[in-house]
């Protein structure tokens, strides 16, 4: 530690310091006084004493300023720089500066350079652009004159690398760059290694375009190969990461093997280091796809990487090129050994797109005119070519990659023009249609589940397969060759986890009661090339029912069954026919104590019951919880009876019950069936009330109670018509089933 006494003007302090570069009396430092708050590292000044002497300020490092990584020692200005007490951004105009943080879609990487933002806010506030115009022409032939007498480059994949620019400097003196190229660095977020990697970062930030640097010393055999990986080849990379490499991996090779992941990151082996004397600049084009692959393939994501999987400016090679090369002879003293070449190894040529003079106004739905048009795209860079009486041909720019129709040349004139500027009309309406008797079905269903007073959910078609194992549904026969998740990875065989998923995601958010159902396709094994695609209706009941004058009441079989005969009967006008699910043939998802089928004119349509508490567990839905399932199109093909409408009644109805006593393995659907087919005509309705065992009724028995109610159309009946009908449906009941009368 030491006591530096700091003269700011005319007023002195005491600065208790441990820098190990405190300069000598006289030198220029950066001083922050008490109450100096310091952004870049979220610290206000204040007075403190260190070994017992008070300090009275901060004597500052390049990193406690934000101007860059630098925290081993203070910043000292060279002598002259500034008047001591002079203000930092007097004494370091660089440093005063304004940094716009912007998002970008990724179909714009022509805006992730300064070039690109300039031409783009030149096109919107209709001033002149002029873009950067050095060619390699403009650097000289170097000493050596051709390239290729000191480096042989050859492009083996030239779908991957249609364009491979080289260019070699030597006598390079490489250390650490200026202040002003650091500052402006560390503001952008990128780390200040060395005047000549420095160099490489700001031209990629200036054009948009990643360049890489190779001290040539260390590419053995003097030699630059483009291709492919070869199986089990490794790279060790800049970070120090062995990397295996992939066949579809694009690389830099050298004479003996990859130093370079194309796109991605640099090798270790010839990296730009304080003892580089001659170096390689690369300024490349890759095909994007193959980079994003490479990048994801192994979880590196770089500057260049983000740049070139998007596609950057291919015709802006020579000109980043001789920039770069430019800046390197500048910051590191570098001689140009040989002319700079961009090797070729696939012909890249602009888009023509052709757009209708009448196009603009079709699409944005304001007048747009041809003069209009043209000066937009004019000042973004596109090129008119062949004009015609109704329509111009453009040529798209190179740095353009996201135009390829006339639709995006409309954008870019609407946008440019200012979207806000369109008036706002309401588009057409047309009563909608079903598409087909498989959407009018869906919709049916849809109608007679809302109807019941359920609410729809829409689950995704794919699904995981631990979910589907979960409700024992059937094994899926398709996979998602590129799933984004785990989760999405099969599509459905069943509706049901979807829906059980947004029944825990309600309960999750304090929602206790839920009554979801959905409507869509399961996609089953078939003996054909192509999956069976099945339109089902599924529900799922949980919680408490809200009966009307009552108390809540838990949610149980009975609303289960409701919603199946509710739905049969609103889609097709029939009663369904329902009977216990037991054994093999019950749905793995339903518990075997309430499991049923629904059955509709002898056909098995769907299932219902109370969830099987090992599938609530899977899928954290707390009970109570019932399921309903329907196959759709099985239910279609019963056939809908025609709906009847008939007058109120005119004549009383006579009502009686019937208590029965049965064997417990009598299902009461039957019973009830018998006993309407016994009435005849003579019954309008004849329903089940109630179903009791224990106390005075026989083990292994039940007793059912069911209501008839009797009426005629045309007349009053009389007590002795009641009676004698009655009595049949009783000895069909006691005849059917062994049935006895309970008193």
């Amino acid at each position: 530690m030491r006591l530096v006494t700091v003269h700011q003007g005319r007023v002195e302090h005491e600065v208790v310091c441990g820098a190990p570069n405190v300069p000598q009396p006289g030198g220029l430092v950066v001083f922050a006084p008490l109450g100096t708050e310091l952004p870049a590292k979220r610290l206000t000044i204040e007075r403190r004493s260190i070994g017992g002497v008070p300090s009275e300020g901060m004597l500052c490092s390049e990193a406690e300023l934000g101007l860059g990584d630098d925290a081993e020692g203070l910043l000292v200005l060279p002598p002259g720089a500034a008047v001591a007490g002079a203000r930092l951004a007097d004494a370091l105009p660089f440093s005063r500066d304004s940094v716009l943080d912007i998002s970008l879609t990724p179909n714009r990487p022509d805006a992730l350079g300064h070039v690109g933002l300039a031409r783009e806010a030149a096109a919107l506030f209709g001033v002149p652009f002029t873009a950067p115009a050095m060619t390699l022409e403009d650097l000289g032939g170097g000493s050596d004159g051709d390239i290729e007498k000191l480096v042989t480059v050859s492009i083996d994949d030239a779908a991957r690398c249609p364009q491979y620019g080289a260019a070699v400097l030597v006598d390079v003196r490489v250390g650490a760059s200026p202040a002003q190229v650091r500052w402006r660095l560390a503001s952008l977020g990128v780390r200040a290694i060395s005047n000549v990697v420095d160099v490489t970062n700001l031209v990629m930030l200036e054009f948009g375009h990643p360049m890489h640097a190779f001290d040539l010393d260390n590419v053995r055999n003097r030699r630059i190969v483009v291709r492919c990986a070869r199986a089990g080849e490794k790279l060790r990379t800049l970070d120090g990461i062995d990397r295996t490499l992939s066949e579809d991996d694009l690389v830099i090779c050298d004479g003996a093997g990859p130093v370079a992941l194309a796109g991605v990151i640099g090798g270790s082996e010839s990296e730009i280091t304080a003892g580089t004397r001659s170096l390689l600049l690369e300024c490349a084009y890759f095909d994007p796809p193959g980079i994003r692959r490479s990048s994801r393939r192994h979880g590196v994501h770089t500057e260049s990487s983000h740049r070139f999987e998007r596609g950057i400016d291919w015709g802006g090679t020579r000109v980043a090129l001789a920039r770069a090369v430019s800046c390197v002879q500048t910051s590191a003293g570098a001689s140009l050994a040989a002319r700079p070449r961009v090797f070729e190894a696939r012909a890249l040529s602009r888009r023509s797109v052709t757009l209708r003079h009448a196009h603009p106004e079709a699409l944005l739905g304001a007048p747009v005119s041809p003069a209009d048009a043209a000066d937009v795209l004019l000042r973004l860079g596109f090129t008119r070519s062949s004009p015609k009486d109704d329509r111009d041909d453009w040529v798209v720019p190179s740095f353009r990659p996201d135009v390829s129709r006339a639709a995006d040349l409309v954008e870019e004139v609407g946008r440019v023009r200012g979207y806000d500027g369109l008036p706002s009309t309401l588009p057409r309406m047309r009563a909608s249609r079903d598409a087909g008797p498989r959407q009018a079905l869906a919709r049916r269903a849809r109608e007679a589940a809302t109807a019941m007073g359920l609410s729809e959910a829409v689950a995704y078609s794919f699904v995981s397969v631990r979910d589907l194992d979960a409700v024992g549904a059937p094994a899926a026969v398709v996979t998602v060759v590129n799933p984004l998740s785990e989760d999405r990875s099969v599509m459905r065989t069943s509706l049901l986890p979807g829906l059980l998923h947004a029944v825990a995601h309600a309960r999750r958010h304090g929602e206790r009661s839920a009554s979801l159902f959905t409507v869509g396709a399961v996609f089953l094994a078939s003996s054909g090339d192509l999956p069976d695609e099945r339109l089902v209706f599924a529900a799922i009941l949980c919680g408490e029912r809200s009966p009307w004058l009552k108390p809540p009441e838990p949610i149980d079989v009975w609303d289960a069954k409701g919603v199946a005969e509710g739905m049969v009967f609103r889609m097709l006008r029939r009663r369904a026919s329902l009977r216990a699910a037991s054994g093999a043939e019950r749905p793995h998802a339903l518990h075997p104590r309430g499991a049923a089928f629904v059955e509709v004119s002898g056909r098995r349509v769907g299932s219902f019951g109370p969830l099987h508490p090992a599938v609530a567990e899977a899928f954290d839905v707390d009970p109570p919880a019932v399921a309903v399932e329907i196959d759709l199109g099985n239910l279609d093909a019963v056939g809908a009876l025609a709906e009847r409408f008939t007058a109120l009644p005119r004549f009383p109805a006579s009502t009686r019950d019937l208590a029965v006593v049965v064997r417990a393995d009598v299902a009461a659907g039957d019973v009830e069936q018998a006993a309407r087919q016994a009435a005849a005509e003579m019954a309008e309705r004849v329903v089940l009330f109630d179903r009791f065992v224990g106390g005075s009724i026989p083990e292994g028995h039940a007793s059912l109670g069911l209501r008839v109610v009797y009426r005629a159309a045309d007349r009053t009946l009389t007590d002795a018509e009641v009676d004698t009908r009655h009595a049949q449906v009783v000895a069909a009941v006691k005849a059917g089933f062994g049935a006895t009368l309970r008193s």
